[in-house]
């Protein structure tokens, strides 16, 4: 049986509801059961509540909403109203946002006085998984926030990697490289989270394990305009010893060497996805060795385990 694309997915929060505002009339009414008509299913029902009377969700992985994006939204709903419903709870006399945070504050700021939400029981577990679902989804958040959201979701609810990897339908190796991120200074995050620098750079940029390197990298990778590859380059001339002078000399192009190099990139990117860690393939005349980096004991047993060759 196939594994849904990301968990339950966004099925889950509205069980089974249409994404617009309101479920379609039946074409004929059901017959009347005995002893009267049998109650809607609550989860279908969608329902106008008052903005100022809805809280936002505290476990809500997304932190950056830029002004621009809101801006463009509040017009679109100014124009044809929100047409999707906010998933909430109830929250003593009020609601408290599961899903649909962009769409309320554009609500807010396009002036609506009211906005169509289902409303769910959900536990504080389930209410940050279903968060998580509708970003990833909708590719709402940044590879920064993607990781603090899975560390929120282990830490907070006392899961394993591949719990909370299950739980969003990721597969752990990816859900373990995303929060390796947070290895990072907060200066080279605040570099991913605008933008600046995406996750393949920022991987490449943790094989340096000094946080003042990995200042030093970033800088560079955005001064010099470098792509993945040539950020792998930067980092590993660097950590064999090279003045930044050295390390910042763009790599020659073309010729055999460029092509064997390409086909050896690729494969570390592959075996690196596999295993959620950096990984150093050397090759010559069919001879080598591939070198697999750890930063740390629980790390190793990941790798150990992830291979087949757990310690007792």
């Amino acid at each position: 049986m196939s594994k849904p694309a990301l968990g339950r997915g966004l099925g889950a929060l509205l069980g089974g509801a249409s994404p617009t505002a309101a479920p379609a009339a039946p074409a004929a009414a059901p017959a009347t059961p005995p002893g009267g008509p049998a109650p809607a299913d609550p989860r279908e029902r969608v329902q106008q509540v008052a903005v100022d009377r809805i809280s936002p969700n505290p476990f809500q992985p997304r932190k950056d909403f830029t002004d621009e994006a809101l801006g463009e939204l509040t017009e679109s709903i100014r124009a044809q109203g929100v047409l999707q419903p906010l998933v909430v709870r109830r929250r003593g006399e009020g609601w408290e946002l599961i899903a649909g945070e962009r769409r309320w504050r554009a609500a807010q700021r396009a002036g609506l006085a009211t906005v169509p939400v289902i409303e769910r029981e959900v536990t504080d577990t389930e209410a940050l998984e279903l968060a998580l679902i509708e970003n990833l989804q909708r590719e709402n958040l940044n590879p920064i926030e993607e990781a603090l959201g899975f560390r929120q979701l282990i830490e907070q609810f006392h899961l394993r990697q591949e719990d909370a990897a299950a739980k969003v339908g990721k597969s752990r190796v990816a859900v373990a490289n995303t929060l390796r991120l947070l290895r990072l200074p907060e200066e080279v995050q605040a570099l991913v989270r605008k933008g600046q620098l995406s996750a393949g750079h920022a991987k490449a940029i943790l094989a340096l394990e000094a946080p003042e390197q990995q200042k030093l990298a970033a800088s560079l990778v955005l001064r010099d305009g470098l792509n993945v590859r040539q950020a792998e380059e930067l980092v590993n001339r660097l950590l064999a010893g090279a003045t930044v002078t050295d390390a910042t000399a763009r790599p020659r192009r073309g010729g055999k060497a460029a092509s064997r190099d390409v086909h050896l990139a690729d494969l570390e990117n592959r075996l690196q996805a596999r295993l959620g860690a950096k990984v150093t393939l050397r090759y010559r005349q069919g001879r080598g060795a591939v070198e697999i980096h750890f930063y740390s004991d629980e790390e190793l047993e990941r790798l150990l385990e992830l291979l087949g060759a757990r310690s007792d």
